[in-house]
């Protein structure tokens, strides 16, 4: 399974794991894959905590971090993070903000006290990726930054790999790919329709060699659907180099998610996704339920684009945060269609050794179909 973006990045397995949980991130690297953490949702100083603490649990091996600054960024160049809230915050209607706020009024799921503020997620933007990536740079075990939505500035990507990291993007389309190319990205991540979070139209098996074979030969990882050693060894047969998954550390031992949480995702078959912009304002497939069924009723609100979306439903973020068992019927939850393959909580070790030992299994079956000439 050894790639050559193994040997770039010092990994035994090109096996890449994003996540939101540091002790995922963490466990997978010791386990050889390599664990990226989703640094979206954490202020430059609590992702100081964050890198420091996997600093002190990934037992020396190398990690990521993922942000996201989109295409089109709202932010200003040096803009103060909070005169960017407050900017945004006045394009913001109220009527979003209510109707938010009914969703869960109506599924019992108790309002914020009085002391309580929530929190508005503006990350998708300069303003705050920029402090984030410096936090980053301090800590010589990552090795990579991974931009999740859209081609990262140029000067970025020269700031970042100056300081002997690769750089990385998400890509839904060969148009997307050619673009991080053009930017001087080290890997593109492929990203079929079937995947977790902010997905394209094309899904994985038509994406993956498409993109392969447009930038060869700038490596690619593939994503969408990856949950099991068979689809490693397809991705690997297309030409990318590794896999970048998401879903499958959902229900891992070390995720940390709510029981009423996790045991969603177990019970939940492929059928059970839906893309949708209620959440960030962009298409981002989720688990269906009532949230998601309210934003797509025709008397309801259309979403906002993003990051107005995220700001406009930030309250109710806070208070299914709160309250997660009560709100179990209305929380967001991101997952891929290979959700309905998700049905065992094991260890990150476990999952990392049971994509190889998949892999090693399906080599041999085609070895087997397809004899070598004595």
């Amino acid at each position: 399974m050894r790639t050559a973006i193994c040997d770039r990045l010092g990994i035994e397995f090109p096996i890449f794991a994003f996540s939101h949980c540091r002790d995922v991130v963490a466990a997978v690297s010791r386990a050889g894959g390599f664990g990226v953490l989703g640094a979206l949702a954490f202020s430059p100083e609590e992702l100081e905590v964050e890198l420091s603490w996997i600093d002190a649990h990934c037992g020396d091996r190398p990690y990521g971090i993922d942000i996201v600054i989109p295409r089109h960024d709202p932010g200003r160049a040096s803009e103060d993070p909070a005169a960017l809230a407050a900017r945004l915050r006045e394009q913001v209607p109220e009527g979003h903000r209510a109707f938010a706020r009914e969703i869960l009024d109506a599924h019992g799921v108790p309002g914020l006290p009085p002391e309580a503020r929530a929190r508005e997620l503006v990350g998708w933007t300069q303003t705050i990726a920029r402090p984030q990536i410096a936090t980053a740079l301090r800590h010589e075990r990552v090795r990579l930054v991974a931009n999740a939505l859209g081609t990262p500035p140029v000067d970025l990507v020269r700031e970042i790999q100056a300081s002997g990291r690769l750089v990385a993007a998400l890509a839904g389309s060969v148009r997307h790919a050619l673009a991080h190319v053009e930017a001087g990205v080290d890997v593109v991540i492929a990203q079929g329709h079937e995947s977790a979070a902010h997905t394209g139209e094309i899904t994985s098996l038509i994406l993956w060699p498409q993109v392969v074979d447009a930038i060869a030969p700038v490596p690619v990882l593939a994503a969408g659907g990856v949950g099991t050693g068979r689809h490693v060894l397809a991705a690997l047969g297309m030409g990318a180099q590794g896999v970048w998954t998401g879903s499958i550390w959902l229900t891992v031992e070390e995720a940390q998610a709510e029981p009423a949480e996790r045991e969603s995702y177990l019970r939940a078959t492929s059928h059970d996704t839906v893309r949708t912009r209620s959440f960030t304002g962009k298409p981002n497939r989720m688990l269906r339920n009532a949230w998601t069924e309210a934003w797509e009723r025709p008397d309801t609100p259309d979403p906002l684009p993003m990051p107005l979306q995220g700001m406009a439903v930030s309250e109710a973020m806070a208070r299914i945060q709160r309250h997660p068992a009560l709100a179990q019927d209305v929380a967001p939850s991101s997952v891929g269609q290979v959700v309905g393959m998700m049905n065992e909580v094991r260890s990150c070790r476990e999952e990392v050794y049971r994509l190889v030992e998949e892999y090693l299994e399906a080599t041999e079956r085609i070895e087997k179909l397809v004899p070598r000439e004595t």
